[in-house]
Order: structure tokens, then sequence, then C-alpha cells
């Protein structure tokens, strides 16, 4: 989430969304933060030093402050644009300006302590896209920071100014090995950076206790910093192969080698760790991680889900569909024939149970829905 006030929004342009609320009635604050590592050249300009946005989402006090936007004014359409057409629309039909979320803008931090988890998004999408699962984790207790990775997906900076995406336009396993790459030290440098910060937001932060939690090259990401920076104590990957080519010949070194801490496989239906290696569906970086794995792992699949249930897709296409004539198989194609509201739930409910028992020490049975199987 930008981070902007309700005030900000002009006149309706489109739908304004509705963000599902979270599970905890607790409320929650956001700010936005830009962190420059002046250290690091950017691989996908390399005349800048590499320029990060993050959002901070935290158990909050309010007193009075508006609730944030999706998006700024500005920032709205260039999102909208970017993904829309995937499912027949142009992008003026959804107005993310005036759809609100459930944090409050800047409001003060609730309590001290909290743990931290780390967000890193799909492939070439931003960081708003996790927003429904960021803020049920900070009504939970948890200080929740969402990167956006440079490059991949259009970023606003202070100023009004955007930054387009400038990756290659190519599949070719260098550039998105680089791409993972520079993710995890994205990852590593904000965790530099909180460590740093003098802040009375980061002085509520427990960074003795950090997880990570990652969507598609996101969870790939996620892996492969835990891999390399032991302060990561637990992870989630949702549905992300941990390849660098689209063969999936080459594996990730976390699926090749494993880690010594609690790692989650969530996978959308069919997606999982014991596909046959016949099937059009196998992953053999799955395979290969639920077998190198050495610490808890737990390998979870979402029946009738599709790839991009795991983010605010799953809230966003029903509503679009219900306010615009998009065909039925286009939205089955997204997100699958699950009920949205029950994947939501389930999602959160899983998440939040996986790193409570690493994070919180709270030791209780995982969660029951028939949604969801859990692939032994």
């Amino acid at each position: 989430m930008a981070g902007v006030p309700m005030a900000e929004a002009s006149q309706p342009a489109g739908l304004a969304l509705r963000v599902p609320r979270p599970t905890v009635a607790a409320p929650i604050g956001t700010t936005s933060l830009h962190l420059v590592d002046r250290g690091r050249q950017d691989p996908w300009t390399p005349s800048r030093v590499r320029e990060l946005m993050i959002s901070v989402v935290y158990p909050a006090i309010p007193h009075g402050e508006p609730r944030a936007t999706y998006t700024s004014k500005a920032f709205g359409p260039v999102l909208a644009a970017d993904w829309l057409p995937l499912i027949g629309l142009e992008g003026p039909e959804l107005d993310y300006a005036r759809t609100p979320t459930n944090a409050r803008l800047n409001a003060a931090v609730r309590g001290r302590n909290h743990p931290v988890i780390l967000y890193s998004p799909g492939f070439g999408t931003s960081r708003t896209f996790g927003t429904h699962q960021i803020e049920d984790l900070a009504s939970r207790g948890y200080i929740v920071v969402a990167i956006d990775h440079t490059g991949e997906a259009p970023v606003e900076f202070p100023g009004g100014r955007i930054e387009r995406a400038t990756i290659p336009p190519s599949d070719e396993t260098a550039v998105y090995r680089q791409a993972i790459q520079t993710r995890v030290a994205d990852l590593r440098f904000v965790l530099d950076e909180l460590a740093r910060s003098r802040s009375g937001l980061a002085k509520t932060m427990d960074l003795s206790r950090v997880g990570v939690l990652g969507f598609s090259a996101g969870g790939f990401a996620a892996a492969e910093a835990m891999l390399l920076d032991r302060r990561i104590d637990v992870g989630i990957n949702l549905d992300g192969a941990m390849v660098y080519d689209l063969d999936g010949k080459v594996l990730g070194e976390s699926a090749l080698r494993g880690l010594d801490r609690p790692f989650l496989l969530f996978g959308s239906e069919g997606h999982h760790h014991a596909v046959p290696a016949n099937s059009p569906d196998y992953d053999p970086s799955w395979a290969a991680f639920w077998q190198h794995q050495r610490g808890p792992k737990l390998d979870l699949n979402l029946l009738g889900s599709r790839h991009p249930s795991f983010a605010d897709y799953q809230f966003a296409i029903p509503q679009l569909a219900a306010a615009y004539p998009i065909p039925p198989e286009t939205v089955t194609a997204g997100i699958g024939t699950i009920n949205p509201d029950r994947s939501i739930k389930a999602q959160r409910a899983y998440i939040a149970a996986w790193f409570d028992t690493f994070l919180m020490h709270r030791s209780r049975p995982l969660p029951r829905y028939p949604e969801v199987r859990s692939i032994n």
C-alpha cells in the first residue's frame, strides 16, 4: 500500500475495491519509506545506485488519522493498466486511489517487541498486491515490511516520481537469476536498514525474530535469502517455483541444499512436492527442496486455486467481474474455482499459524480448512 490519505483521491475513474478486513479486529497503521543503498549499483539502471520503496504495516493506536488508500491518485492508473488487460479490461475500470485499505496513515505504533516479517511480491508486480495478507499479519501483532523490487514493476517514489519497469523483456535464465539475486540483496539490505534505524518505529521491532513471506518469485527469493542470512528465522513460499529457467532444470541453491530452519511451501492446486515426475505439473524444485530440507517443513495445497490466488487478485478479480462483463472462464483462469472468501480466510489462517509457531512461540494445532490439503 502506498500510504496516502483518502482526501488525495480524485473523482471516481472506476471501481473502488473493498479490501477484506483483517481477521483480528485490532487497529493497524502504515507508513512508506524511501531507502537508498549507496553501496550498490542498480542492476537494471547501472547509472544509478539502488533505490527501494517499502511499506511498513504495524499494530497501531489511531488518533483520527485517515485510512490509507491502495495507491496515490497519480500511481493508481499506472498500476491498474499494468495488469487489467490480462482479464480483458483496459485500466480505467479500476480506481485504486479510491480504494481504502484498513490501515491508518502514519498512526502511532501500539506496543513494542513486535516480530518482523519481510514481504516480497511476485515477479513484475507491486508490493501493494500483498495488502490483504500484510494487513492481516499486522492485526495479529507483527510488523510487516513490504518491498518493491525496483525495475521489475512500476514504483512510485517521493515527489510523485514514477519509475517504470526496466528489467529486460527476456526469459533468459541469466536475467531471472539476476532478478532473484537482486531481490535477495534487497531483502538483506532492508534488514540492515531496520537494524541501523533509530526511528521510533524501528525501536518497536524485535529483530531477533524475523520471518519472510513471498509470493511466486518472492517465495523463491525468500528461500534464497534464508540460505544466506541467518537473521531470518522462518519462511513461507506462496506458490513460487525455485528455478531459474522455464524448463525447470536450473534449480536454486535453496532447492538443492535445503534449509535448517522452518519453511512452508503453500501451493496452488496441483503444485506440491509429491507430483509425479511424469506429470506436466511436476516441479523438480519443490521435490528437491522437500528432499533436502533439514528444518521443520510443511507442504500445503490450496484446492481449486490458481497461481494468482495468493495475491490481491483473489479479491480484486471477483469484484471486477461483478461490475464488468468479464467472462466466467477468464475469472476461473485467473483465480480458479475456489470461493474467494474461503480462499482468503484459509490462506491467512495457515500463514499466521506458521509464523505464530516459530516467531510467537505459540504451539497450537494447524487450522482445519477442507480447501487445504497437507501433502506428506
